[in-house]
């Protein structure tokens, strides 16, 4: 019985609070998923704030569009900060958001000058065929880096069965190996090679294969598009019995320093890695360590930090169109970080600042290979 009640909250009034059924709330006692822990002297659910707290984050999880069965496992997980996953998650899809808009933007210019869009352009805007319009310019500037894609190869050590998980169009698969590709997107998938290695439709958070299915599971440069990273690299962790990842290590603020883009020309970029997981959070999902992957200044592959040494080509609609980070960012930032690259490098301000970066041959610019 409840000592105390007014510790506690009725069935009823927490179903109104939250804005669900009371019937739902019984459900999710039976299935053990959110059990209140008192009972009234009359012998009704009474809910503490624990309790509460639980169905906060069921709800939230719920809301995300998670299963029931998922939710159980993210909320009875000890390793799991649920506010901070959560946390995590909104941001994410707070950057899905923006970019939408910024998509819807560009539709309502080309409207203003006389421009109709077809049906397939205003399908782009909505859930994943938003990256999907993003990947349709990758062709364009994205490549094999050879020298990066060489460590990446080296870390696969002895394995012959890898996943390449958030492939996109296989630029960094290794050609020696039996390779399976998972991609999302359908634009991505479309755009891989005839000869290129099987590609499975499917997102990091759920691969549709047995533990221990392959030698090796490989993601370079797509772990910051996933809805949740560290279930991402969980699952490849699941799968394959060695993990190798490139990403970003966002919480290197000398990184951000180093590289003149970021901290000269787009501030916003910063706020794209607020929530984002620490180095040490990803590095522990795999179990591994974490190596700087320094960006040669000849880089071939098109990515954000690429043109360290080669600033006008950030000049270049192609080159930021390959790029998420400038949809991410939307076309106020887009337009002002270009404005300003391009009169200082007319001016030789942009030389003068960085006179430095010109006898480099390579930059640490905070790419880091996570292995396992």
């Amino acid at each position: 019985m409840v000592e105390g009640v007014e510790e506690h909250l009725s069935v009823g009034r927490v179903a109104e609070l939250a804005g669900v059924s009371v019937r739902t709330l019984h459900h999710y006692d039976e299935i053990g998923l959110v059990r209140p822990s008192a009972r009234t002297a009359a012998g009704y659910r009474a809910y503490a704030a624990p309790d509460v707290e639980r169905l906060r984050e069921v709800l939230a999880y719920r809301r995300l569009g998670f299963g029931l069965r998922e939710i159980a496992d993210l909320v009875d997980d000890p390793a799991t900060d649920a506010v901070a996953h959560l946390h995590r998650l909104l941001l994410r899809q707070r950057d899905h958001a923006a970019a939408m808009v910024t998509a819807i933007d560009r539709e309502l210019e080309a409207r203003a000058m006389g421009i109709r869009t077809t049906p397939e352009e205003q399908l782009t805007m909505f859930g994943a065929k938003l990256y999907d319009a993003i990947g349709s310019a990758y062709p364009a500037t994205r490549r094999t880096e050879p020298r990066i894609a060489a460590r990446v190869w080296d870390a696969l050590g002895d394995a012959r069965t890898v996943l390449n998980v958030g492939a996109g169009t296989g630029s960094y698969e290794p050609p020696d190996r039996e390779v399976t590709a998972v991609e999302p997107s359908a634009v991505m998938r479309a755009q891989r090679p005839a000869d290129a290695a099987p590609c499975v439709a499917a997102e990091a958070e759920s691969l549709p294969f047995e533990d221990r299915s392959f030698d090796a599971a490989m993601a370079f440069s797509t772990v910051h598009h996933w809805r949740d990273p560290i279930a991402g690299l969980r699952e490849m962790r699941r799968v394959a019995r060695r993990v190798v990842v490139v990403t970003y290590d966002a919480g290197d603020p000398a990184g951000r320093e180093r590289f003149w883009l970021a901290r000269d020309y787009l501030p916003e970029f910063a706020d794209l890695l607020v929530g984002w997981p620490s180095l040490a959070d990803l590095t522990h999902a795999i179990g591994g360590r974490a190596e700087p992957v320094l960006v040669p200044w000849d880089c071939a592959d098109g990515f954000f930090e690429a043109y360290w040494r080669r600033p006008e080509a950030y000049l270049d609609e192609s080159v930021r169109r390959a790029v998420s980070v400038w949809t991410r960012v939307g076309p106020e930032a887009e337009q002002r970080a270009v404005t300003g690259l391009r009169e200082d490098l007319s001016t030789g301000r942009w030389a003068e600042r960085n006179r430095d970066l010109l006898a480099l041959d390579t930059a640490e610019l905070g790419l880091r290979l996570l292995v396992a």
